[in-house]
């Protein structure tokens, strides 16, 4: 099983910047997928980003060129860098660990972005 804890959401103007991260404890294996998934009210959630042990990452179109994800493995961590957010991006954001068919998922920090 598998343990994930986010922090760092909160509100922000838009043009602002977020850093959220995500801890994982447990039965961690080397080789892994950590990212993060968005679900605004009355929308599907959806991916943001993700990122692979050995670094390779992921993006939706949506958030290239404004959010960096990056992972420090010796922590088990997951970190999202934020920056120029518009009040599309308000939505739960949602840590994820998969390996194979295998899914854990974080309770969700919400982001909220003004106008």
């Amino acid at each position: 099983q598998v343990q994930l804890v986010e922090s760092g959401g909160g509100l922000v103007q838009a043009g602002g910047s977020l850093r959220l991260s995500c801890a994982a404890s447990g039965s961690i294996f080397p080789y892994n997928i950590m990212g993060w998934y968005r679900q605004a009210p009355g929308k599907q959630r959806e991916l943001v980003a993700t990122i692979s042990s050995d670094d390779i990452s992921n993006y939706a179109d949506s958030v290239k060129g404004r959010f960096t994800i990056a992972r420090e493995n010796a922590k088990n961590t997951v970190f999202l860098q934020m920056n120029s957010l518009k009040p599309e991006d308000t939505a739960n954001y949602y840590c994820n660990y998969r390996r194979g068919g295998f899914n854990s998922w974080g309770q969700g920090t919400q982001v909220t972005v003004s106008s």
